[in-house]
């Protein structure tokens, strides 16, 4: 932390190297900022780059008293306008330091970063500021105020699309500390974008793999095991779609739907494709039609929940009947099997 009023004396490493007259290599090969005495750094722990209070290095190479100053760990005496580092201003959000590469791109914090000594920082009023601002979230904590998402289901992917675009290798804790969502939530919706720009890579690459293709997206390989067998089940569904699309259309033919609409492709697990057909017409012989890539197709006893958990294959009768074989029959075979 630079404390309020004390940026004009700020100094690298560097600087104490030309104020002591050796060139930098040397000073850290003697690593004189280490010795007993010389003051501490006022960077954050761990920071890369280590800045320096003037005032503190002149009056310990002088043999002076060497001045105190507040920290941020102090518990009190805080000035709104001390400048906090990354991992300050996370930890005043209470999220991780690597979330900040993402936080930073706020308007408002944009506006109000200074880069001193070739470190970026921003006012702690600003920070704060950003923090009690956010909705959904606790002022103290960034956590969710509630336990559920904080995000509705259909603006989840669309504002997860950002994060993903401005950081490839952005992570599931950062999603969550950005939306307010959980970590199911947040990992699902990275899985299913990042397997979606996994397979657009490959129809244009088709010789690449889906981990090459994961690879040269930036996504690393830690976090994208999921994403590269979901990849897989999206290019087979691709390559299905015309077939779905030609079924939609016999059933429409026959009087069984309203519109010819293709049946809508699902990923109920991220390796498995199935599609559903709502059979919305009064004449129509069931609520809906399932196709399931194991299985071929069936019908269903309901047009909201035409799925088994897990997208399980049912046992015939009830409602349940097996229709044609193989996994894609013709649809005029199809049809007849409704009709039989």
């Amino acid at each position: 932390m630079i404390c309020a009023g004390r940026r004009h004396l700020v100094r690298t490493l560097a600087d104490l190297a030309a104020q002591q007259g050796i060139r930098p290599q040397t000073f850290l090969n003697r690593a004189a900022h280490k010795r007993a005495g010389h003051p501490a750094p006022i960077s954050s722990e761990s920071a890369r780059t280590l800045l320096f209070d003037g005032e503190q290095v002149d009056a310990y190479l002088t043999g002076a008293p060497v001045p105190s100053l507040r920290s941020e760990d102090d518990d009190q005496d805080h000035d709104d306008d001390d400048l906090l580092d990354r991992r300050e201003a996370a930890a005043a959000l209470g999220v991780v330091p690597d979330s900040w590469r993402v936080y930073k791109r706020t308007p408002l914090l944009t506006e109000h970063v200074t880069v001193v000594g070739g470190v970026e920082h921003w006012p702690r009023r600003i920070v704060h500021h950003y923090r009690d601002s956010r909705p959904g979230l606790t002022a103290s904590t960034g956590r969710p105020t509630g336990s559920g998402d904080q995000v509705p289901r259909d603006e989840l992917l669309p504002r997860t699309t950002p994060l993903l675009d401005a950081d490839p290798a952005v992570t599931a804790t950062t999603v969550m500390d950005t939306l307010g969502v959980t970590r199911s939530t947040a990992q699902g919706a990275l899985t299913r974008l990042r397997a979606d720009r996994i397979a657009d890579l490959i129809d244009t690459q088709t010789e690449l793999s889906p981990k090459e293709a994961a690879a040269a997206l930036g996504y690393p390989a830690g976090q994208v095991r999921r994403a590269t067998v979901r990849a897989q089940a999206v290019l087979r569904a691709r390559r299905t779609a015309p077939y779905l699309a030609d079924v939609g259309a016999a059933m429409h033919h026959a009087g069984w739907t309203t519109t010819a609409a293709p049946p809508t492709v699902q990923h109920p697990t991220d390796d498995l494709v199935v599609a559903v057909l709502a059979l919305d017409a009064q004449q129509a012989p069931a609520p809906a039609l399932v196709w399931d890539e194991r299985h071929g197709w069936r019908t269903a006893t309901s047009r909201r929940h035409p799925l088994a958990r897990g997208a399980a294959l049912p046992p015939e009768g009830d409602g349940i009947r097996h229709l044609a074989t193989g996994t894609t029959p013709p649809p005029d075979a199809l049809t007849a099997a409704l009709s039989a």
